[in-house]
C-alpha cells in the first residue's frame, strides 16, 4: 500500500457509516473546517478526486475525502501533533497532499509547503525559521536525499513519509502513511471529537506559512490565515460559475497556493477534480473532457506547439490552411470586440470617433464573416483536443503572452485571465464570466480595493501606470518574523505593495504592465529571486554587470555587462589561440557557449539552486547601465526599465 493507505476502496474502512453519523450544517463558514463539512454533508456521493497509480483509476467521493481527513487526523494527533504546530510538508501534487492539509487543518495545525525540489539548505531554512517541529516527506527516496539534515535535525520530533512500505521501527521518529493508517478503524466518538476540534478553529487562526522567494535570496513566510483563504473560496466560484457538473483537470502541485485556492473552491461547489501531469495532460483532456482547466502559461504554450507540430507533420498546405483559419478568426473575433465595446479603455471618446471606429468595425465582420464560419467549423477539431466540453481555460501564475492569449481564443476557447500573489491567497483580480474586457486581468475580485499609484504613493487616474496596491480580507497578516519586510510591504493606510506594475480602464478593469519587484515568473509558474543568480554570476571577473531576464518565459537568460580585459583573459585561458576583437569577442557563439556552461556549472542544485534556475542564454551589451536611466540614484537596477530597453534582445534569446 502506498496512497492505497489514504483511498482504499476495496473494503469498508469502519464498523460505522458517515451518513449515518448525522454531520452538522454550519451556516457561518468562516473556516476551512466548516467549508469541508458543509461540502461532504451536500455532496457526500460526488466524486471529489479522480487519480491514477500506474494504469489504476481511483475515484474518491466526498465522503470517502471526509473519512481519509478524519483518519488522518486521529493518527497525527496520536503522534504527537497538535494546534499550532507547524508540519513542514514536502511534496508535489497528489491525492495524499490534499488529505494531509485537510488533516492538519482540522485541528489547527499549520502546513508550512514545499515541492520535491527544494534544496536541502533551502529546507532547512525553512524548517528552523517556521520552528517545524513536524515533516512530512513525498517518498522515501526523497527522504533519503536529505537523510544527513534530517538526522541532525533535533527539532523534528516526527517525520511521516507519505508513499513507501511500513517503515517504523524501535526508537525511531520515523512513519510511514502505511504505519500511521494500518488501523483504519474509527467510533462515533472518534467522528464527535473531530468535528469538536474543528468547531474550536476560529477564522483569524493561521492556516498555513507559504515561503516565497525575497528580493534579499531569503525565502520569506507568508502567513495565510482562515480567513484569507475563505474569502476567495467564498468568491472564486461566483466568478467562474463553477458548479457540481463541472470537472477540474488539475496539473499544477497542490501546494502552489493557485492550485491550492483552486481545489479548495472546486470543493466548496461539489467539483470533481481529476489530478493529471504535464506529461499525461493531453491525453486527460481527451479521456476526462474536463469542463475548466487551471494552469500557468507555460502549458499553453506546450499545447500550442503540439497542436502546431501536429499540423505542421500534415505538410506545409495544411500548416498554411491552419494559420490562415486562426488569422481569420482572431481577426473577426478582435473587430467583434470593437463592436462590442470588449477592448480596454483609458479616456472617454466622442460619439462620433466611437461609432465610426465601430462602423469599419462592423464592415470588417461582414466581410470576414463567411471565413469566419469555415474556419470555426474547421478549428473545431482543435477544440476536440481540448475534450470538446471545456467552458473555461484558466490562466494564473504569470502573464499570458499576447501571442498565446489571441491563439487561445481564435480557436474557440473561452480564456480566463486571472491576477494573484501568494500574499493575496492568491486571487486579486479575474476576467470571469461576467467581463469580457480582453486584454485586462479584469475587475478586482469582489470585496477587494485596488488602485495604481505614483512613485510618491498618489493614486493616478485610469490609463496611467503605476505601482499595484490591493486591500482586503485575503491579504496576509504579513511576513514570518520579518519586520523589515512588513514595513516596506505595507503602506501607511494598509495597502500591500504588490511590486507589480499596471493600469485602470474607465470601467475599473487592471491591465498589467509590469514587473517593479525582484522576482520572476516563469511561464512554468515557478518563482525565482534573481538576485542571487546574478550575484553568483558577477563572482566571475569578467561580469562587470548581470541581470537576469525570463520573466513569462520558458526558461532564464541573463544580460550580462562584461569587463573586456578579464574576458580576454577568461577566453585565452579556457580557449587557447582563439583570437578576436572586442566586438566579434562579445558576439562568438563558441565563447558564450562555453561561458553559458561554465555559468550552468556553479548554479547546481548541491549549491542551492533548483533544476530550473539554469541559463537558456547569455549575450553581452556594449553599453552600461546608466544612472538615471537603468539605474536609480542608488545604484539600483530598474529591472522594469532594462526588461522594456532590451524586450527584442530578450525575445531572441529565449524564443
Amino acid at each position: 500500500m502506498t496512497e492505497h493507505a489514504l483511498a482504499t476502496a476495496t473494503e469498508p474502512a469502519t464498523p460505522i457509516s458517515i451518513t449515518a453519523h448525522e454531520l452538522p450544517y454550519y451556516p457561518f463558514q468562516g473556516t476551512l473546517f466548516a467549508f469541508l463539512v458543509n461540502s461532504v454533508r451536500k455532496y457526500a456521493a460526488n466524486d471529489a478526486f479522480v487519480y491514477n497509480v500506474g494504469e489504476e483509476e481511483h475515484r474518491v467521493s466526498y465522503s470517502k475525502l471526509f473519512e481519509d481527513v478524519l483518519l488522518l487526523a486521529k493518527a497525527f494527533r496520536r503522534r504527537g501533533v497538535g494546534k499550532g504546530d507547524k508540519v513542514m510538508v514536502l511534496s508535489d501534487n497528489r491525492y495524499a497532499w490534499i488529505v494531509t492539509d485537510l488533516a492538519l487543518m482540522s485541528f489547527g495545525a499549520i502546513n508550512v509547503p514545499r515541492g520535491s525540489d527544494t534544496p536541502t539548505q533551502e529546507m532547512q531554512f525553512i524548517i528552523d525559521h517556521a520552528e517545524c517541529r513536524f515533516l512530512v516527506i513525498e517518498t522515501g527516496d526523497l527522504l533519503e536525499k536529505h537523510r544527513d539534515f534530517v538526522k541532525s535535525c533535533r527539532q523534528l520530533d516526527g517525520i511521516f513519509v507519505m508513499a513507501g512500505p511500513a517503515m517504523h521501527t524501535f526508537f525511531s521518529n520515523i512513519y510511514s502513511y502505511n504505519d500511521l493508517l494500518e488501523d483504519r478503524h474509527y467510533s462515533a466518538k472518534d467522528v464527535d471529537r473531530f468535528l469538536g476540534e474543528g468547531e474550536n478553529l476560529e477564522p483569524e487562526d493561521l492556516l498555513t506559512i507559504i515561503y516565497t522567494s525575497g528580493t534579499t535570496g531569503i525565502p520569506k513566510g507568508v502567513q495565510l490565515s482562515h480567513a484569507n483563504l475563505m474569502h476567495n473560496i467564498h468568491e472564486i466560484p461566483d466568478i467562474i460559475k463553477l458548479t457540481e457538473q463541472d470537472s477540474w483537470l488539475s496539473i499544477l502541485p497542490s501546494w502552489h497556493i493557485f492550485e491550492r485556492t483552486a481545489e479548495y473552491a472546486a470543493l466548496a461547489r461539489g467539483t470533481t477534480i481529476v489530478y493529471s501531469s504535464v506529461k499525461n495532460f493531453a491525453q486527460d483532456l481527451e479521456r476526462y473532457r474536463p469542463t475548466l482547466v487551471a494552469t500557468v502559461p507555460r502549458v499553453w504554450e506546450s499545447l500550442y506547439s503540439r497542436v502546431q507540430l501536429a499540423v505542421k507533420k500534415k505538410g506545409i498546405f495544411a500548416l498554411r490552411l491552419f494559420n490562415a483559419m486562426v488569422w481569420v478568426s482572431t481577426a473577426y473575433r478582435r473587430n467583434k470586440r470593437k463592436v462590442l465595446d470588449r477592448l480596454p479603455v483609458y479616456a472617454a471618446e466622442s460619439i462620433g470617433c466611437k461609432y465610426s471606429k465601430k462602423i469599419v468595425a462592423l464592415t470588417k465582420m461582414a466581410v470576414l464573416f463567411p471565413l469566419f464560419l469555415f474556419a470555426d467549423k474547421k478549428l473545431a477539431m482543435v477544440r476536440q483536443r481540448f475534450g470538446g466540453r471545456l467552458r473555461l481555460a484558466i490562466s494564473g501564475g504569470g502573464t499570458l503572452a499576447t501571442h498565446l492569449e489571441e491563439w487561445i481564443d481564435a480557436v474557440g476557447i473561452r480564456i480566463v485571465n486571472a491576477y494573484g500573489m501568494t500574499e493575496c491567497s492568491p486571487a486579486i483580480a479575474g476576467r470571469g464570466v461576467t467581463c469580457r474586457t480582453y486584454g485586462t486581468v479584469g475587475p478586482p475580485v469582489p470585496g477587494t480595493t485596488l488602485r495604481v499609484v505614483s512613485e510618491d504613493g498618489v493614486e493616478l487616474p485610469p490609463g496611467e501606470e503605476g505601482g499595484i496596491e490591493v486591500r482586503g480580507a485575503q491579504v496576509t497578516r504579513g511576513y514570518y518574523k520579518n519586520d523589515e519586510e512588513n514595513r516596506k510591504s505595507f503602506s501607511a493606510d494598509g495597502f500591500f505593495r504588490t511590486g507589480d506594475l499596471g493600469k485602470m480602464t474607465v470601467k475599473g478593469e487592471l491591465v498589467i504592465t509590469g514587473r517593479a519587484k525582484e522576482i520572476i515568473v516563469l511561464s512554468s509558474g515557478e518563482n525565482i529571486d534573481p538576485t542571487r543568480i546574478e550575484n553568483a554570476l558577477t563572482m566571475f571577473p569578467f561580469i562587470q554587470d548581470a541581470i537576469l531576464v525570463g520573466q513569462d518565459k520558458k526558461a532564464l537568460g541573463a544580460l550580462l555587462i562584461p569587463n573586456i580585459e578579464e574576458l580576454k583573459e577568461y577566453v585565452a585561458r579556457k580557449m587557447s589561440g582563439f583570437k578576436k576583437e572586442k566586438d566579434e569577442l562579445l558576439t562568438d557563439v563558441t565563447v558564450l557557449d562555453q561561458i553559458r556552461s561554465d555559468m550552468n556549472r556553479i548554479l547546481r542544485p548541491k549549491l542551492g539552486f533548483k533544476p530550473y534556475e539554469k541559463l537558456q542564454g547569455i549575450i553581452f551589451l556594449d553599453k552600461e547601465f546608466k544612472l538615471g536611466e537603468e539605474l536609480t540614484n542608488t545604484l539600483k537596477k530598474k529591472r522594469h526599465v532594462i526588461e522594456r530597453k532590451y524586450h527584442e534582445i530578450i525575445n531572441d534569446l529565449l524564443r
